[in-house]
């Protein structure tokens, strides 16, 4: 690993971007320090893989209008509670009386419902290939128990073509460090074609700094070359899991989604099946993005086009408690992880 910090450090080449688009990358690289450990040469670029932060302003407006409805009750974690629709986040309408549980896992929303049958309880179901197969299971207990008075409103996407967006519109980028978590369900192969596509490397990594660093030695190695690493493997394979796989097709299918800042991307996120509608809370067409704040420039954090450092709001009017944008309030947003960890580049 000496080479590797050598080489990383002194390395003199042509200049390299490399992005990451997982938010425990993110947090990983702010948190282990790993922008100093590198040449400057070798810049470091946070992408849309906080799902939290992707999420557009309709979607926070749609659970808001749920909540004050008196036979709902949204239940959701609890950084999807300080997100800002366009008016308001979800604490503010439990403060107006709407009714908010936050949970630490979906299938609390399932014990609520089946303790309290007079009410509707409406799970936040935010995230990406990742946390899609948890759905799944909460699905298949509500199934299994008869359970009439839960659904879920669904802000679920899909990694790959969003990366295909920041490619085809952003450009730039000359490497990426690929999702972990997220290549345990899909495998590695599923990013294949986009390194064949632009002819640039992918590195599945782990979440040690160390991990993350010899991710990045590699890119950097594989400047040009449309390839993937999986350097991941005692987690990773390159199918991935395929049982997770096939539970995520039974429910789900694919659809055209919304990204914060980047519009509706086809085929870029998943919905409830025709067969399942009746646990869905309204989740389609829920594309407008109307900042709560237009001095927040979230939107260009998330695609890369600027870094944290470089919105006016940052460290003054926005942090951590009072944060007037979604990448300052999820743990794994670029903003927060940029605060907290005093980042300067």
């Amino acid at each position: 690993m000496t080479d590797i910090h050598s080489y990383l450090k002194n390395y003199d080449g042509p200049p390299v971007r490399l992005m990451e688009v997982c938010g425990t990358h993110t947090a990983q690289i702010s948190r282990c320090g790993i922008v100093s450990m590198l040449s400057p040469s070798i810049h470091m670029i946070s992408g849309p893989g906080c799902p939290v932060c992707v999420t557009v302003t309709a979607y926070i407006d749609r659970l808001v209008k749920l909540c004050m409805e008196p036979e709902n009750v949204v239940v959701s974690f609890g950084d999807m509670l300080r997100v800002k629709g366009s008016h308001k986040n979800l604490n503010d309408a439990k403060a107006e009386g709407g009714r908010v549980r936050m949970v630490y896992s979906p299938q609390d929303a399932l014990k609520m419902a089946v303790a309290d049958p007079k009410h509707t309880y409406i799970f936040a179901a935010v995230g990406f290939e990742t946390t899609a197969p948890v759905y799944t299971m909460l699905l298949e207990e509500a199934e299994a128990s008869g359970v009439k008075n839960l659904k879920i409103l669904t802000s679920l996407k899909t990694m790959p073509p969003v990366i295909d967006w920041i490619c085809e519109n952003q450009g730039g980028v000359d490497g990426f460090l690929a999702p972990g978590h997220v290549s345990v369900i899909t495998g590695s192969r599923a990013f294949a074609p986009l390194a064949e596509k632009y002819g640039i490397p992918f590195a599945v990594a782990g979440f040690e700094g160390e991990q993350i660093l010899a991710a990045i030695y590699a890119l950097v190695k594989k400047r040009g070359k449309g390839e993937v690493m999986n350097l991941y493997p005692s987690a990773v394979t390159e199918e991935g899991n395929v049982s997770a796989q096939r539970m995520v097709e039974k429910y789900f299918e694919p659809c055209d989604a919304a990204w914060r800042g980047m519009g509706t991307i086809p085929a870029s996120g998943i919905i409830l099946r025709g067969e399942y509608a009746r646990y869905d809370a309204g989740s389609a067409g829920l594309n407008e993005d109307c900042g709560a704040n237009a001095n927040c420039r979230c939107a260009e954090v998330l695609t890369g086009a600027i870094s944290p450092l470089e919105c006016p709001l940052f460290g003054s009017c926005c942090n951590p408690q009072s944060p007037q944008g979604a990448c300052m309030v999820s743990m794994e947003g670029s903003c927060y992880n940029y605060y907290v960890n005093t980042r300067k580049v």
